[in-house]
């Protein structure tokens, strides 16, 4: 396997084969990220896919001293805006009518019974649809820190703001979240 800094140098050069390797090292996170960012599976191919050609069409501007997934996250990340942004405006003409909803995600085996499998898979289309309803500054940093596991200086960074202005971002992202999900409990006990 070659080194990621080879990789990244040869694909700023121009490097197909060093691009297409660089893709297929990143494409599975970047995908997680972009669905989990947009609701919807196909929207997040259809993402990826404008992320990877925006990534080649610009490769020459591609600084390989940067880590090339840090680099195409950020280009991700703008499509992702751009593509809320436009989902927005087209709500607003056809009268807020959702365009899409999110499809039901696969439980892991081994979550117990048939039942336990159904409500666990319940709760988390539930708490990916709500994600997906964040706004876009509350998203990105919750889904880089929470979801990615990345720091916060690393989100910092992919997002260019300060490490105080995630932490503020990640902390209201989650109030919205938990208040969206009390909201619409049945009443009585709620099951672990």
């Amino acid at each position: 396997m070659k080194s990621p800094a080879n990789l990244s140098a040869r694909a700023a050069g121009g490097d197909r084969a060093a691009f297409s390797e660089l893709m297929r090292q990143t494409r599975t996170a970047l995908f997680r990220f972009i669905r989990r960012y947009v609701g919807d599976e196909q929207d997040a191919w259809d993402l990826l896919q404008d992320s990877y050609a925006a990534a080649w069409i610009n490769i020459r501007r591609y600084d390989p001293t940067r880590p090339f997934e840090a680099w195409i996250r950020t280009i991700a990340l703008n499509k992702c805006r751009d593509w809320s942004r436009r989902r927005f405006v087209r709500r607003l003409i056809r009268g807020g009518v959702e365009l899409s909803s999110p499809e039901a995600l696969a439980v892991p085996d081994g979550a117990g019974s048939g039942d336990e499998r159904m409500e666990a898979g319940r709760r988390l289309a539930r708490l990916n649809e709500e994600m997906s309803r964040l706004p876009p500054h509350l998203k990105a940093p919750l889904l880089l820190t929470a979801i990615e596991g990345r720091s916060q200086a690393d989100t910092a960074g992919i997002l260019g703001v300060s490490v105080k202005t995630v932490e503020t971002r990640v902390a209201r992202a989650r109030r919205k979240l938990s208040h969206a999900l009390r909201r619409d409990r049945p009443a009585g006990p709620i099951p672990e």
